[in-house]
């Protein structure tokens, strides 16, 4: 079966991987960026993460299969889908598309990777807006299986639908957002359990190294198996979440009412640059992101049967 040729809108770090994740899943790609060097760049990229790929079973793709284009036009002509992860700036991505509706194909579908901004607001440039929906991935978008896609009222029937075929032909992880927020879900959740972290450092409850270490040798090996709301509960017995609730809202509830509101502040940020430096250990950025995706790689792959 022939798949849905797609193109990629900005070939930085989100476009490029997201360019490996397609060509790997067996599509054919097209490549838009203004920067210079980007086909190398993107090249080079796909080339890093196919042997990571091809262990999650990715293995009928084609690294060559791809063009690159100066003109987002030429690279969204004769494409049923285009992932767009150019920067996260309404006047940048109003332009780009501004340049794009007319050349898009009856039926493409657009998803944008914003990880802020809102559909709504993407819309206001269109004349038709109906080709477009939000599609946000976790970095790096070939590892991590997270998608958080949203339509509205103004998208064509059937377009969310068409990208979640895509997605899930990629291995994705899909959920659907109904309502908008700034920072939509993920994020809205990272950046409350990083406050917290922040508060407790900042209190003098731990260090960075251990905050950090509470998280991955504690519940953030749950969460990989389970969200928190069905790990807890299971926690409670037969009397499942209900139960949990019954049992534990006091403690939760005191908790709640003790977190922390910490800024970003100068001496915030000296105390984290100090303390993720003792954390890393003087292993350089390359060596813990190679750290971080050889980890990732290996739970995606003890988890995969559960799924």
């Amino acid at each position: 079966m022939t798949k849905t040729p797609i193109g990629i809108l900005g070939a930085g770090v989100i476009g490029a991987s997201w360019a490996a994740l397609f060509l790997a899943a067996g599509h054919r790609v097209q490549v838009y960026d203004v920067a210079e060097g980007f086909e190398d760049a993107t090249r080079r990229y796909v080339e890093g993460a196919w042997p990571v790929l091809e262990q999650l079973g990715l293995r009928g793709g084609d690294p060559d299969a791809v063009t690159f284009h100066n003109d987002p036009a030429a690279a969204v002509a004769g494409m049923g889908f285009i992932q767009e992860s150019v920067p996260e700036r309404l006047p940048i991505k109003h332009a780009l598309y501004t340049r794009v509706e007319g050349a898009l194909d009856d039926g493409a579908v657009i998803s944008s990777s914003a990880s802020g901004l809102t559909l709504t607001q993407m819309q206001e440039c269109w004349t038709d807006p109906s080709p477009l929906i939000l599609g946000h991935p976790f970095n790096p978008p070939h590892l991590i299986p997270l998608v958080e896609l949203m339509a509205n009222d103004r998208t064509a029937p059937g377009a969310l639908e068409k990208a979640e075929a895509i997605y899930h032909g990629a291995g994705k992880v899909t959920i659907r957002m109904e309502k908008e927020i700034d920072g939509h879900v993920a994020n809205r959740l990272q950046a409350a359990l990083w406050r917290e972290a922040i508060h407790l450092i900042n209190q003098g409850v731990a260090s960075v190294e251990d905050v950090d270490k509470a998280i991955w040798a504690g519940p953030g090996l749950r969460w990989a198996a389970m969200g928190p709301s069905l790990i807890w509960s299971l926690a409670a017995g037969p009397g499942g979440i209900r139960e949990y609730c019954n049992r534990y809202a006091p403690s939760f509830h005191g908790w709640w009412d003790s977190l922390g509101d910490p800024r970003l502040d100068a001496q915030t940020i000296d105390q984290l640059e100090s303390g993720v430096a003792e954390e890393a250990a003087g292993r350089d950025i390359d060596t813990l992101a190679t750290e971080r995706d050889r980890l990732i790689v290996a739970m995606l792959k003890a988890t995969k049967p559960l799924r």
